[in-house]
Parts: structure tokens; sequence; C-alpha cells
């Protein structure tokens, strides 16, 4: 998430620059056979390259819109787990208590359960973060544009294995046995679960808190589900497709249209299709790239959610809940990106 005040000029110019260059090379080829080679017949009426200049107007902001919706309900998402996450840690620490118990613990026990159930729900969600930066094959931080840029920002599941990150929260054994689990995060609450039921049996909780908790667990479930939807069912192919080749067939068509244009102002006025030109193909293909870059909010891009940082909140909430006294800081944005 870029938590600047704006992209800088700079940065948007070298995001596009090989796209400005394809441009100019696409405009000043007919532009100097019109007016060097005087081959005429290559000038096209402006109607109807406007005609389909306004239809990919229309492509672009539909899948602006469709793309900021994902990007947006992913933060939602991510918020709604903070919210859930909250929940579960104060259900943790007031819930399992020796009122109903058949053999009361100390406190010393209590509060070794209660961080318990608080450290393994801070591993869930540090597990789907790192299940859902996982790459697919739609995702665009492939292109060159983005990969380039990927270089001034650090994507932390990159940078940390999530075993070191789980070993921090999950005892040895249990460590093990969820990394060998296809979908480590869907485990983990599993194991939650698990556990909720053995209190059970031990008095720690009652039936009515147990039904409280283990809705908590249903609720974390549906926004891991909600995630892995967006994850992994990409903006659909066929639109993304083909609204890219309109747009390049709408960018190729642009100098030949305005040839004409310039030239009833005069021969030499001609020549200023080339920047006119670069500027109208700028302006269009950076709003399709920026449709593309929302496309997949988890990826790890600059514009992604910012889940390690949403993740070391929950954490630091949720010990501060059990009277932890080291906790970690808040994660900062590097040049203006928050991870």
């Amino acid at each position: 998430m870029h938590a600047g005040k704006s992209f800088g000029l700079l940065e948007a110019i070298l995001w596009t620059r090989r796209a400005i260059f394809r441009f100019l090379i696409i405009s000043t080829i007919p532009t100097v056979l019109y007016a060097v080679f005087e081959v005429k017949q290559i000038g096209l009426p402006w109607v109807p390259i406007a005609l389909i200049g306004t239809a990919v107007a229309f492509l672009i902001g539909f899948k602006n819109n469709a793309t900021y919706d994902r990007l947006w309900e992913a933060r939602k998402i991510w918020g709604a787990i903070i919210n859930t996450s909250r929940t579960w840690g104060i259900m943790s620490r007031d819930f399992v208590t020796n009122r109903h118990a058949t053999k009361s613990l100390s406190e010393p026990e209590l509060s070794k359960i209660h961080r318990r159930l608080v450290y393994r729900h801070i591993a869930w969600v540090n597990a789907l973060r790192y299940q859902l930066r996982q790459p697919r094959t739609w995702e665009t931080l492939t292109s060159k544009e983005n990969r380039e840029y990927k270089k001034t920002y650090v994507v932390p599941e990159e940078v940390v294995k999530i075993e070191e990150i789980l070993g921090n929260f999950l005892d040895n054994k249990e460590l093990e046995e969820i990394l060998k689990t296809k979908n480590p995060a869907t485990q983990i609450i599993a194991r939650q679960s698990a556990d909720l039921k053995e209190l059970l049996n031990k008095g720690l909780i009652e039936d009515f808190r147990h039904m409280e908790m283990e809705n908590i667990l249903k609720e974390l479930y549906d926004h891991q589900g909600k995630s892995e939807r967006i994850k992994n069912f990409p903006y659909p192919r066929q639109f993304a497709t083909l609204n890219l080749y309109f747009v390049w067939l709408f960018l190729i068509l642009i100098p030949f249209g305005m040839l004409p244009e310039f030239q009833k102002l005069g021969d030499y006025f001609v020549w200023l299709t080339i920047p006119f030109s670069t500027l109208v193909s700028w302006v269009f293909h950076t709003m399709e790239k920026i449709g593309e870059a929302t496309e997949n909010p988890f990826q790890g891009g600059a514009n992604d959610i910012p889940m390690a940082a949403l993740s070391r909140t929950i954490e630091i909430d949720l010990r501060e809940m059990l009277g932890e006294q080291d906790l970690p800081e808040p994660l900062t944005p590097t040049k203006s990106i928050l991870m």
C-alpha cells in the first residue's frame, strides 16, 4: 500500500517509460511516412477512431471499477480479521476460567492456556498472509515495469520464511505438523477447535462460551475463504484479454487519425502528431495499467493490501491483552510503501 500523499510524477514516468518509448516509435513512423515520403494514403478520418476511443474509455472504466472493487473488498476482509482477532483475544483471556472446572488450575496454568490460544491465532494470521502471497500465473508482478518497481521496496514474505514466523507462536511439534499440511491456516483453526473441545471437557469453558468461541472460529474461516476467493479467482481473462487488444488497437490508430487533422493547420504542424499521439496513448495505456496493477490485491505489489503491517497490528493488540510488555514495533513504510 502506498502510504505517501501521492505517487511522484517521476515515479509514474519511470514506471511507464518503456510504454512512452513504444508510443514515440508508433507515432514517429507514420508521421515520417506522411510528411517526408508523402504517403498521404495512410491518413485516416478521425471520427471512426474517436468512436473506438470512446468504447475503449468505457472498457477501461469498467475494468478499473471492477479491479478497485476487488482491492477494496480485500481491505474490508482484513479489517474484519482485525476486529474478529481482537474479539478472539478477549474471549481467550476472559472466557477460560476455573468457574466450571472439574479441577481448578493455578493462575499461571490458566495464563498458559490463554497464551496458547492467542499465540496460535497470531500464527493463523501470519500463515494466511503467507498463503495469500504465493504467486499465481495470472498475476502481474512478472511484467518488466512492476518487477523493476518492486526493487524499491521489500516484500516481507519473500525475505523471512514462514517457519521462522510461525515458530514464534507454535511449539516445535505443532509447527512441524502444521507445515506438512497443504493449507496451514485451515489446520491451525482446526487445532483451535480441538483445543476448545478439550477445554469444554475439563470444564474450563461451559457450553455457551464454547459455542461463542466456535462462532469466532467460524467467522475466521469465513474471512479466510473470502480472501482465498479473491486470490484464486482472477479478474475474468476474457475481459482482461479483449480489453488489452482493444486498447492497443486504438493506440496504434491514433497517429493515423491525427495526421490529417494537424495537416489542416499547415505542413509543419503535422509533426505535432508525434507528441500529441504519444500523450494521448500514454493516458489511455496508463489507465489500463492502473487497472491491471489493482487486479490482484494479495500479490505483493506496491498498491496491495499491507498484510504484514496488519498482522503486526493484530500481534501487538493481542499480546498486549495478555499483559506482555516486550512487544514488537508496528511496521512502517519503506519509501512510502507499506507491506
